[in-house]
């Protein structure tokens, strides 16, 4: 009895080690052991919108597993500096690459208030964030998306497509895809459009106001949003978004379609470079009730375990 309790018990530490390694399972699992991503094709629940005849291909120059200890900079930009926007953030809060880690599986964006401020670009910063951008670019008909944990600072947790604009080259006019923008924490001094901005779904297509950009004078957008049980901060939630065409934008959470865009502010039919970048607003102010000094890192941290983009094929 007792040696075919040991061969059992063996059996089963065998098998779960071999489950454990399978470098091609096809699921993934959250902490509470549910299904959260597909590994061959866009994480969906229920109603699977991949059109008859084609299949979805996983970009690999714009998709990350984020299973090593080493940011992978062949793929990624951390420093504004020379990503080519030279966009070194919004004060007080400085896009650092200092605060850009991968470990434990996962592409980490932490923020804290500096000991003493730092001068960068004729500009003194109090506090710190992060951004990183694709190297690749991104375009109409692909899905990109991405498993996220929010940061619990009044500082964003972000998803997006960031696109260049020249008035002397082109392209001229500015557009800005989100996925998700959130903060981790809301308070008194919060604008009142945004108090549930620590919990929430939010999506926004933006034409940006420029001086070359003639076809309007002030900046529009067009947003989507969804207001959630749940923190942001609470756990991982997978933000997606199909990029149809250029006035059809689907917008997916936890694998299930959520809303759609199709009036966007002008045709969005440029290339864009995915974005996660971690900030500070003027309309969710760093109060005297912050937690810079007192949380602990997992607090400070917005965290993404992967990020995929997808291109359809036919089968």
């Amino acid at each position: 009895m007792l040696k075919d309790r040991i061969v059992l018990l063996i059996s089963f530490i065998i098998l779960t080690i071999a489950c454990s390694s399978n470098e091609n399972e096809e699921e993934v699992l959250n902490e509470k052991g549910t299904i959260v991503s597909s590994t061959d094709k866009p994480y969906f629940i229920g109603n699977d919108p991949t059109p008859v005849g084609k299949k979805w291909e996983k970009s690999e120059d714009k998709s990350d597993e984020f299973n090593t200890d080493t940011f992978d900079a062949s793929k990624w930009h951390n420093d504004p500096a020379s990503d080519g926007f030279g966009w070194y953030g919004r004060p007080p809060a400085l896009f650092d690459p200092q605060n850009v880690t991968v470990n434990d599986g996962n592409l980490n964006i932490t923020t804290l208030k500096y000991n003493t401020p730092k001068n960068v670009n004729s500009r003194s910063w109090t506090h710190g964030g992060a951004i990183v951008r694709s190297k690749e670019t991104v375009k109409v008909g692909q899905f990109f998306e991405c498993r996220m944990k929010a940061n619990k600072t009044v500082m964003s947790s972000t998803f997006w497509l960031s696109f260049k604009q020249n008035c002397n080259t082109g392209p001229f006019k500015k557009l800005e895809l989100d996925v998700q923008e959130c903060v981790g924490r809301v308070h008194d001094g919060t604008a009142a459009w945004a108090k549930d901005f620590d919990n929430i779904y939010h999506s926004n297509t933006w034409r940006h106001n420029r001086p070359c950009d003639t076809a309007f004078d002030v900046s529009k957008q067009a947003p989507a949003k969804k207001v959630l049980t749940e923190k942001n901060n609470s756990r991982y939630f997978v933000y997606g978004c199909w990029w149809k065409s250029p006035k059809e934008i689907l917008f997916y959470l936890d694998g299930e379609f959520t809303y759609s865009i199709t009036n966007p502010p002008a045709d969005f039919d440029l290339e864009g470079h995915l974005t996660m970048a971690i900030e500070t607003y003027d309309w969710n102010p760093i109060d005297e009730n912050n937690i810079f000094e007192t949380a602990s890192y997992d607090e400070l941290t917005t965290k993404y375990d992967w990020i995929r983009t997808w291109s359809l094929v036919n089968e």
